[in-house]
């Protein structure tokens, strides 16, 4: 490496200064003389510093030198770290599970593993969400059911509105759509009529427009769906149709090509009280059939309704299909209450297969809770009256329970319920009920 000029001019005195003979030394003026030699050693040391200075820098571009491709990789390695730092995308788990033991009139006592239900988020920014529901049961016999409750992808388009695609949860009332989960049910099982095959519609495919605005001083939330409706159950018996369910449960696919609209509408006039309105309206056909009675195997077309006398399904006529209910809840303090109503109403076919008469199903319930001040006790009592067009199915039901709060979401709970249906059916039975429920 070359010296620099700078380094030559400024060591040479030094060097000069070294050489001169002592004769010379002890004729210059001595303090004179020191204060030079000091001058120059400090420009020498400087200079050294500068020259140490310039090798780490050339040394340090030796060491860092890479191709066009290296450094676009650096760069994404660079960009991924600040991603993580400030993340764009956000990946959520919860869900919740429960296990209990079930014992009452008619039936043996039996632990029972309740289900296992994930729920997932995958959100975008402020853009766009993903989220979804599996819920793992095990069944009598052992085997374990897998079921998609819902899933969907929603687009926030502001403030105000979130439009949903996909298979959703029921908007009509509250109880399906926000209390049906084992950790916020505040008792082990669901009202009669608002659970499966109930009077209130479970789930739902299609599309929903949701979200809420304010009202002067109150706020209000709301939901408007399109989806592709329940199916209808007929039941063959002694030669004739009759009505037996409506499947309200969301489909893969509209195998009867009748859709229907709905939604809910409510308003918080202050904090602690809400009220809401719901209906639905649409058409609905026939697509399967069951043979024997309510205790009967459901079938899909006609394999073994032939053998029974049963005539297949074709050219079934849709029929009306209309959903009302209102809600309310009210919260003060530690005391809780709510109530709900819905009536699912089924229009007669006067053509096809299984043309019958109309048939409504109608539920309605009145639950009150109260955390024991000072304790992690709450009582909890409902009331639920469920009308159908079999007497078989119809019940009038008493539910008490006290659950015993371990945190905010681990729930033990205990609860005994008394049935009144049609005699010596399930329907009529009353059952204790123990559940621990854990949401996380």
């Amino acid at each position: 490496m070359m010296i620099p000029k700078t380094f030559a001019r400024q060591a040479l005195p030094i060097a000069i200064a070294l050489t001169l003979p002592m004769t010379a030394v002890a004729d210059a003026d001595y303090d004179a003389l020191k204060r030079q030699v000091e001058q120059l050693q400090q420009q020498l040391l400087q200079v050294q510093e500068a020259l140490k200075q310039q090798d780490l820098k050339f040394t340090h571009i030796e060491e860092t030198t890479i191709t066009r491709d290296e450094a676009i990789a650096l760069e994404q390695k660079v960009n991924a770290a600040s991603e993580w730092r400030d993340p764009n995308t956000l990946i959520h788990m919860s869900g919740y599970a429960d296990v209990g033991y079930v014992d009452g009139d008619n039936q043996d006592g039996s632990f029972v593993a309740g289900s296992f239900s994930p729920i997932f988020h995958f959100q975008y920014k402020d853009l766009v969400m993903m989220e979804a529901e599996l819920e793992y049961e095990i069944e009598e016999d052992g085997e374990t059911e897998t079921n998609l409750e819902y899933m969907t992808i929603d687009w926030f388009v502001n403030d105000y509105a979130t439009l949903v695609g996909g298979k959703f949860l029921s908007p009509i009332g509250q109880f399906r759509q926000n209390l049906h989960p084992s950790w916020i049910n505040k008792l082990p099982s669901a009202p009669p009529g608002f659970g499966h095959d109930g009077a209130a519609p479970t789930s739902e495919l299609g599309v929903q427009l949701r979200g809420g605005f304010p009202l002067g001083k109150m706020r209000s939330n709301y939901a408007i769906y399109l989806g592709n409706g329940p199916e209808l159950i007929a039941e063959f018996e002694d030669g004739e149709f009759e009505l037996d369910g409506i499947d309200a449960e969301a489909k893969g696919f509209d195998n009867d090509g009748e859709q229907v609209w709905g939604g809910r509408f409510a308003i918080l006039p202050f904090a602690g009280l809400e009220i809401g309105v719901s209906a639905a309206t649409g058409k609905a056909t026939v697509t399967s059939i069951e043979v024997g009675g309510h205790d009967g195997e459901e079938e899909d077309e006609h394999d073994a309704d032939e053998e029974a006398g049963a005539p297949e399904l074709h050219d079934e006529e849709a029929r009306d299909y209309d959903v009302f209910g209102v809600d309310g809840v009210f919260h003060y303090k530690a005391f809780t209450l709510r109530g709900e109503y819905v009536k699912s109403k089924v229009g007669k076919a006067t053509t096809g297969a299984t043309a019958s008469a109309s048939g409504d199903w109608e539920s309605w319930y009145t639950q009150a809770s109260f955390l024991i001040p000072n304790s992690k006790f709450e009582a909890v009592v409902r009331y639920t009256d469920f009308d159908t067009p079999h007497d078989s199915a119809d019940q009038e039901q008493w539910s008490v329970g006290v659950n015993y709060l371990f945190s905010s979401n681990f729930i033990g709970k205990i609860a005994y319920e008394l049935n009144d249906g049609e005699k010596d059916s399930t329907t009529d039975d009353d059952r204790w009920m123990i559940q621990l429920a854990y949401g996380f």
